[in-house]
């Protein structure tokens, strides 16, 4: 009686996780793939049965073609970058020094700040006329139009959007770098080691499983990027800085075809879950526990 006591208690508990996933997950996937066999028009009015047809035609669009391009070259300086640059920081703030704490606030600042308001101050920032240009000028330096050069203006996204996130990161790392024994440090500098060689060695191997989390993180966010585009240079110039996610709102709520918009977010979600199954599978390889 009591074991099932337990058990009715135990679905109790798990029943609201469950629950939500299927509501705000599994049912809005089904409804995108159902959607995705149709061709819909709202403003026509218009829902027919297409089959698979919204899937062959992505062979045949170009610009799927591009926004695959563009996707894998954003991500893949996204996450470089901000696992990098949030990895250096957490070994500099990784101190007891007097202030330390402020600077920590402040590299977090921006993760706390609304994406729209942040990503306006850098149009501001970013423009011909802008801070930056400003700047330039200042020291005899004629700055370039940042959001109208289509090498520049997927740079200057892929920078605002590390700007933004580098701060959870860097706090991850630091709490992971916190948590590395000093005992194992300290028996690497007795044996001659450097400081170099000690980070190599012994910390890095036990940050892994923190790396890990943060590249899965920082890929899936890289994947379904949205405000920043669209504020900065809403897919431009040409379709320099369409990737997948944005497109998909350009076909849906520009061109009105939410069906074939539907196959575009199909697509991407294989995408995100192949990646994430890729970094998951690997991490055997690489991932450590302990020394």
């Amino acid at each position: 009686m009591r074991d099932r006591a337990d058990r009715v208690i135990g679905l109790i508990f798990v029943a609201p996780p469950v629950l939500g996933a299927m509501i705000l997950g599994f049912v809005p996937f089904g409804l995108v793939l159902w959607y995705s066999l149709h061709e819909w028009s709202p403003l026509i009015g218009t829902f027919d049965f297409v089959g698979p047809a919204n899937f062959v035609r992505l062979a045949q669009d170009r610009v799927i073609m591009s926004a695959l391009g563009v996707t894998a070259a954003f991500a893949g300086m996204l996450l470089v970058l901000n696992v990098t640059i949030a990895l250096t920081l957490a070994n500099l703030l990784n101190t007891k020094l007097a202030g330390i704490v402020v600077f920590r606030t402040l590299y977090f600042s921006p993760v706390v700040v609304s994406i729209v308001a942040w990503t306006i101050v850098w149009q501001f920032l970013l423009a011909g006329n802008g801070g930056i240009n400003g700047v330039l000028a200042m020291i005899g330096i004629e700055g370039p139009n940042w959001l109208r050069h289509p090498v520049l203006a997927l740079v200057s996204v892929v920078v605002v959007q590390v700007f933004k996130g580098v701060g959870m990161n860097m706090i991850l790392f630091l709490a992971a770098l916190q948590n590395v024994p000093s005992e194992l440090k300290e028996a690497a500098r007795l044996d001659g080691a450097g400081r170099w060689r000690v980070f190599r060695h012994v910390t890095l191997p036990l940050l892994t499983p923190t790396l890990l989390m943060v590249g899965i993180i920082t890929m899936t966010g890289a994947l379904d990027v949205f405000a920043p585009i669209q504020i900065l240079t809403d897919g431009g110039p040409g379709t320099s800085t369409t990737v997948i996610s944005y497109y998909v709102y350009q076909v849906a709520f520009g061109r009105q075809q939410f069906g074939y918009a539907s196959a575009i977010g199909i697509v991407l979600f294989l995408i995100t879950l192949g990646l994430t199954a890729l970094q998951w599978t690997s991490r055997k390889r690489w991932v450590v526990d302990e020394i």
